[in-house]
């Protein structure tokens, strides 16, 4: 529900940054003249047809408050509003809570790290093994409890030996992945066409 939040909540802040960067730079632009000349705010109002759209906005609100069908959908149609800027608040003021790799856990505290630290740290280590270009890690802590998942994906060149380099990252990541009770995960790819092997 979080996330799904804070990505509305970025949308339309986007959305509506622009639109308001739009309305001050028209407004910008047609405030250079004066009177009733193509760029004035005169001339502006009457492009916006803003006085049409004052006494369509006045019937419509004159309608909206009398009694009927019309007054109903209104009523449900605000309800939605009410609920979507409550929504749009939770997703621009919740904090994100960044998920900890638990170590040890007891009554007087707990062990625990970063997720990218840990990855970071496992990288380092399997990037130590010979015929390593680089390693990419993906780490997942539980929602309870000690432990996660831990994904290295390790790039190699093509002549290598994919199962030695497998072996090689595994053997040097076995004991930190052990140490957070993480289930490791070894996968070995060869760089595409024209990327670096160091």
């Amino acid at each position: 529900m979080a996330p799904l939040a804070r990505a509305l909540a970025r949308l339309v802040g986007l959305i509506l940054a622009a639109a308001l960067a739009l309305a001050g730079l028209a407004v910008a632009l047609f405030s250079i003249q004066g009177g009733d000349s193509a760029l004035s705010l005169p001339n502006l109002a009457d492009l916006l047809a803003l006085d049409d759209l004052h006494a369509e906005v006045g019937s419509l609100l004159d309608g909206l408050e009398a009694d009927g069908p019309v007054a109903v959908q209104a009523a449900l149609l605000g309800a939605g509003a009410v609920a979507l800027g409550l929504l749009l608040a939770f997703g621009a003021l919740a904090r994100r809570r960044e998920r900890l790799v638990v170590m040890r856990s007891a009554a007087d505290g707990r062990i625990a790290a970063r997720s990218r630290a840990v990855g970071q740290a496992a990288a380092a280590l399997a990037e130590r093994s010979r015929d390593v270009a680089r390693v990419k890690p993906r780490t997942r802590a539980r929602r309870r409890g000690n432990g996660g998942r831990l994904r290295l994906t390790v790039y190699h060149p093509q002549t290598s030996d994919e199962q030695g380099v497998a072996s090689a990252a595994r053997d040097r990541v076995q004991k930190l992945a052990e140490a957070f009770s993480l289930r490791l995960d070894v996968r070995t790819r060869v760089p595409r066409r024209g990327g670096r092997v160091s």
